[in-house]
């Protein structure tokens, strides 16, 4: 029995494809433990599984912290040089603690003590990587948050994009001078980039999200394996109002689904007021998931309000989701074959956008533009567009038959025997 230790950081977008690897893990006779900020604890344990607390500690449910995380400039900034970087010698000791006795360990893209661990101690280790944005890749570059624009240079080529690339790296070598001093303090090489290219093992890097999604590109990490989602299908805090959304469901024709996620829904603004103006509007039923966020209005027989909900059960049953375009609920929404419109926030939820209407299954618009005139003309162009609905039942069809947490587990499994340096190989 191998003990694989799976390292996370974030909102819970971010813990469950690791959830759902280690309860995978478990079904195959093995140990697996979740290492991550301590208020996830009782919810994993709640799982049966294995959990080690890893500093820094991060309130996502408080409103001002989150409204600095969602901000679609100044964000992924404010997340890795001052919540992050500056409390890399904590994480290390938490890690360290959590590595005892393992076999393998795996990253997230925002677990710089996990690659660190694994040079000093040499135990063999995977990266993970929750979205293709996070890969950077000159030949389909991404819309960044803060630098949107970047994906539709596509077309001048990786000459130019590769330009803008280093660009952004320079920009964003200072965010990480702590990680980097604390490499050169353990006698490491403080000359690699532990927020981009360094944080892949070379051990192998696990892509979280199906192919249908983003096929892989000539410069993604060498020896990285595209496994599909690793969708976790659990109801965490619906009050026992399941019952509520399946009569819902039966009670009339499909409605829309309007969802922010655990992590933009503290950012919602006047988002839920819009979602219920334009379902009422084009004569359309309703579900809004608003978490502890408060909404000024009630359930009504056509406007279902939920705290939270196995989104699963909702996506199947609604006609179109509107969502922040976290990877996760990306996921979720493809795997029923539902259209989607996006309404990003920040990080990736603006390539994800893009990526749907590249794949013609939904469009996007940007959080500054959305009023109640933009929402209704989005939401009527795609419910009344066959082509989009078709795609999307197709796409999901090729998702469902995915399993991304076996292959994630299978995938560690293979390297729990191997030490010393691994040969490289081409992607697979």
């Amino acid at each position: 029995m191998a003990r694989i230790v799976l390292a996370t950081f974030g909102s819970y977008g971010d813990l469950f494809p690791s959830i759902a690897i280690a309860r995978r893990l478990r079904d195959l006779g093995h140990e697996s433990i979740l290492a991550g900020p301590a208020n996830y604890r009782g919810f994993v344990e709640d799982l049966g599984l294995g959990f080690a607390p890893l500093r820094p500690e991060v309130d996502f449910s408080d409103v001002e912290t989150m409204r600095r995380i969602m901000d679609a400039k100044s964000g992924g900034r404010y997340v890795r040089s001052k919540i992050l970087a500056p409390r890399i010698r904590e994480t290390f000791a938490d890690l360290e603690v959590a590595c005892d006795g393992a076999d393998v360990l795996t990253s997230h893209s925002l677990t710089y003590a996990a690659p660190i661990l694994g040079e000093v101690r040499g135990l063999p280790w995977l990266s993970t990587v929750l979205t293709p944005a996070m890969f950077g890749s000159v030949h389909q570059p991404p819309a960044l948050s803060a630098l949107p624009a970047w994906a539709k240079m596509r077309v001048f080529g990786p000459r130019i994009t590769g330009l803008v690339w280093r660009a952004i790296l320079r920009a964003s070598w200072g965010w990480s001078e702590p990680i980097r001093a604390f490499r050169a303090e353990l006698g490491l090489d403080p000359n690699v980039d532990p927020l981009f290219e360094g944080q892949h093992s070379p051990h192998g890097c696990l892509a979280l999200f199906s192919r249908e999604f983003a096929e892989p590109q000539s410069d993604w990490p060498i020896r990285t394996t595209v496994c599909g989602w690793p969708f976790l299908d659990v109801d965490f805090a619906s009050g026992g109002r399941e019952g509520e959304l399946e009569a819902f469901l039966a009670a009339g024709p499909p409605p829309l689904a309007f969802c922010l996620g655990s992590a933009a829904v503290h950012a919602a603004g006047d988002f839920y007021e819009l979602a219920a103006g334009a379902a009422r509007a084009l004569g359309r039923r309703a579900v809004l998931v608003h978490g502890n966020v408060p909404v000024p209005f009630e359930s009504t027989d056509d406007l279902l309000l939920l705290r939270s909900v196995n989104v699963s059960s909702l996506f199947v049953g609604a006609e179109l989701v509107v969502h922040a375009g976290g990877v996760g609920t990306t996921g979720q929404v493809m795997r029923a074959g539902r259209p989607q419109l996006v309404v990003p926030f920040a990080h990736d939820h603006f390539d994800n956008g893009v990526t749907l209407g590249r794949l013609g299954i939904g469009e996007s618009i940007p959080r500054t533009r959305l009023n109640a005139r933009s929402l209704r003309r989005v939401l009527e162009r795609l419910l009344n567009d066959e082509g989009v609905r078709e795609r999307a039942v197709t796409l999901g069809a090729r998702v469902a038959a995915e399993d991304g947490a076996d292959a994630a587990a299978r995938a560690i499994l293979e390297i729990v025997p191997q030490t010393g340096n691994p040969s490289e190989s081409s992607h697979s």
